[in-house]
């Protein structure tokens, strides 16, 4: 730490950041306002699809079928209820003709069928008062959704003796996109002043307090201008907003809580600005980048799984973390230079102190120096007791069954979902859950019929219709028992990709859709944890020179998900707390959700994890000594960490309130993950943990302490004491030949500084 008198030693990235304050802020408030301008209007222009693998035989089946036999892929349903007239009825039967004909003449539609066309008995009410009206929308989802808002309000209501309700695919899209952008409106509006809110009392002053929030709000901008680039160029999912604004606030706030912590600490020590952030970038500032390449990462992974849905999500999570620590890097420090000691002016708290005189800053972290002695000192208890806790609440994933996303996303008064559940439970057969065989190749009817009749064999079916023949294509109809995506459907996708045919056969329909991304998923699931794990091993053991800790972080942290993941399935697959939370629960967990929930969780677990670490390496590299460096880092960001993740956790319950189940989950599972890894991990199993490895938590072998000698990174203090008279040695803490922060010329790597 800098003496007080002694002439300030700054690196260049001090020099850097400080250089020109004024300026650098009035930089980013252009460049903030310029992405106000270039982000306006993004969430018109991003999908609310993206389930699907694009390379996968459905995907393929059903972009052929909607080229060649639009009638069999209706996206827009017209539900027609006559009241308590029938639908024969001849009043119902000549509106009915009006209105089909009215659709079949709008621009953009094609396909257009009806129950009163065809007389079929799938597009009838059991009860005989409802019946449909089937369409195609043609183009890509922007278009089709373009053309919905043309065509519906003409469409939809009263008309004569009979109502008309939309739905379909294109209105189930549309009504949750239009959600998610009122849901997030509402989530910011709630996130925002309570996590302000909570900042007061985590800083007590008003002005530290509003140095994080700035931070997040540039983030969370700078991200939606990226974005809307992207839309040029890619598809880019509606969800991925919800993960702009949860880690915009929450890790801008984690990034700005540990720098604006750090420079206070240096601050009351008696330095002056200057060198309270050239120490503050050393030390905290390191971290930071640490954390951000590390959530960067597991948010990368996702890039490797083909759906757009995933991928959004780490295009949007990338630039969020990114951005949130250059502005934390950049934009803070110059802000901190400028305020100095002013930082902790405005301190609200002593309007609830009534008198009391503030904690000394010594008295600061005693509650969770007694936590971590009493963890250590039952280091056993604690680490098997928590282990089986986690264990316990992550048994019910187990059980996890796997789907498709659909209308039932939606809340219940949702007209697009209201269509789609009066057509599950009062229409015969299984509507949604027929599969389509594409045949492509010219073939004789004869060979049609001998094809129909293998697959009428199967155990699995209950009903074959077709072929429909155009050209050299055709496509059968098969209707499987059981439910739509249950396990009898999917075997049966596989029987009929498996039957022979004199002719190139493709399958699709929903189950087909979810087999192929489950395989998908699958395939690639080990190259992305595989990533995940490789990169967090060589960044932990660039911040710490062990070989055992990055080990740990690596289990404790996946350890840490379980309760998350239980959680899910008890809840939304099962659905208990179903009414209380308010969403419909369908018997399954979307196939791409744990993928993200993982990803994103371990990111904010392993940011946390950084943290933490970091400390108890300072402390370690200053005294040598392995238990009070656990107990000084626990001490010195045990507040910290618990207030960082109650604040993330505060956003993520705003996103949580979304009336859109996955984005419910999303928020709500992610919040519960932050909290158990706060309270339970990092406070009292990683304590635990280290406490049993001893020493031997900081163990590499030789060549590697060389590698760390040259590439590691070093907090950087002012010449700390080298282990004295407790045993470490010259490789547990490198070389520090300059003074300032950096490694010896030898080739290491600087900190920043």
């Amino acid at each position: 730490m800098t003496e007080v008198n002694s002439p300030p030693r700054l690196g260049g990235w001090t020099r850097f950041v400080t250089a020109r304050p004024r300026l650098s802020l009035l930089v980013a408030l252009v460049l903030t306002a310029l992405a106000v301008v270039a982000g306006s209007g993004v969430a018109d222009r991003l999908g609310s699809g993206g389930w699907e693998d694009p390379t996968a035989q459905s995907t393929y089946a059903t972009k052929a079928l909607e080229r060649e036999f639009p009638a069999s892929q209706p996206n827009l349903l017209l539900l027609v209820d006559s009241g308590s007239a029938s639908v024969d009825d001849p009043a119902v039967t000549a509106e009915a003709a009006r209105l089909t004909a009215r659709l079949t003449g709008e621009r953009g539609v094609i396909g257009v069928g009806s129950y009163w066309q065809t007389k079929s008995p799938s597009l009838r009410a059991k009860d005989g008062h409802e019946a449909l009206i089937a369409a195609h929308l043609t183009g890509d989802e922007k278009t089709t959704t373009d053309t919905l808002d043309r065509i519906a309000p003409a469409l939809r209501g009263t008309h004569g003796p009979v109502k008309v309700k939309v739905g379909g695919i294109v209105a189930v899209r549309h009504e949750m996109q239009t959600t998610i952008k009122e849901d997030l409106a509402r989530a910011e509006m709630i996130a925002l002043p309570v996590t302000l809110l909570l900042l007061v009392m985590v800083f007590g002053s008003a002005i530290a307090a509003l140095l994080p929030l700035g931070i997040g709000i540039v983030a969370i901008l700078g991200t939606n201008a990226v974005l809307r680039g992207l839309t040029e160029f890619t598809d880019v999912s509606v969800f991925a907003l919800n993960l702009t604004t949860a880690l915009g606030l929450g890790l801008a706030i984690d990034y700005a809580l540990f720098i604006v912590r750090r420079f206070r600490e240096e601050l009351s020590t008696g330095a002056e600005p200057l060198p309270a952030i050239a120490t503050t970038l050393r030390t905290a500032g390191r971290t930071v980048l640490f954390s951000a390449l590390t959530v960067a990462v597991s948010l990368a992974a996702m890039l490797v799984f083909p759906m757009y849905f995933l991928r959004s999500f780490a295009y949007a999570g990338i630039a969020v973390v990114l951005l949130a620590a250059a502005a934390a890097l950049i934009l803070l420090p110059a802000a901190l230079l400028l305020l100095g000691h002013r930082v902790n002016s405005l301190d609200l708290r002593r309007l609830f102190r009534r008198g009391r005189p503030a904690k000394a800053s010594g008295e600061e972290g005693t509650a969770w120096a007694r936590t971590a002695g009493l963890v250590m000192r039952r280091a056993p208890f604690f680490a098997l007791a928590t282990t089986a806790v986690l264990v316990l609440l992550g048994l019910p994933f187990l059980g996890v069954k796997f789907g498709t996303a659909d209308d039932r996303q939606l809340p219940s008064g949702a007209e697009s979902h209201v269509v789609q559940q009066h057509i599950r439970d009062g229409f015969p057969g299984n509507p949604g859950g027929t599969l389509e065989v594409l045949a492509e190749g010219r073939a004789t009817p004869a060979q049609y019929t001998a094809y129909k009749s293998r697959i009428a064999q199967l155990p699995e079916v209950v009903r074959v219709d077709g072929p429909v023949v155009q050209g050299d294509s055709a496509y059968f109809t098969v209707l499987p028992k059981g439910e739509a995506v249950d396990t009898t459907a999917q075997r049966l996708v596989g029987a009929l990709r498996a039957t022979d045919a004199p002719f190139a056969t493709k399958v699709t329909g929903t189950a087909a859709v979810l087999v192929d991304s489950k395989h998908a998923i699958a395939s690639r699931l080990p190259w992305a944890a595989g990533l995940i794990a490789v990169v967090t091993l060589l960044l932990v053991f660039l911040l710490t020179g062990s070989v055992v800790i990055p080990l740990q972080a690596v289990l404790l942290n996946a350890l840490s998900l379980t309760a998350m993941f239980g959680a899910v399935v008890w809840v939304f697959q099962d659905g208990h707390l179903s009414g209380l939370l308010g969403f419909t629960s369908t018997g399954s967990i979307e196939t791409t959700l744990p993928v993200l929930m993982f990803c994103v969780a371990f990111g904010l677990s392993m940011d946390y994890g950084v943290f933490l670490l970091s400390r108890i390496k300072e402390e370690y590299d200053r005294t040598g000594d392995h238990n009070e460096a656990v107990r000084h880092g626990l001490q010195r960001t045990g507040g910290l960490i618990t207030a960082a993740a109650v604040i993330l956790a505060v956003v993520m319950v705003a996103i949580g309130t979304s009336r859109v189940t996955n984005t419910k989950m999303l928020g709500l599972g992610i919040a519960l993950a932050v909290l158990m890894d706060a309270m339970i991990v990092r406070s009292l199993l990683v304590p635990a943990v280290m406490r049993l490895t001893g020493r031997a938590t900081w163990w590499a072998p030789g060549w590697l302490r060389k590698v760390h000698d040259r590439f590691g990174l070093s907090e950087g203090g002012e010449n700390p004491p080298r282990g004295a008279g407790n045993g470490a040695t010259s490789h547990d803490v490198p070389a520090d030949e300059n003074g300032d922060g950096s490694l010896n010329e030898s080739g290491g790597v600087r900190a920043i500084r």
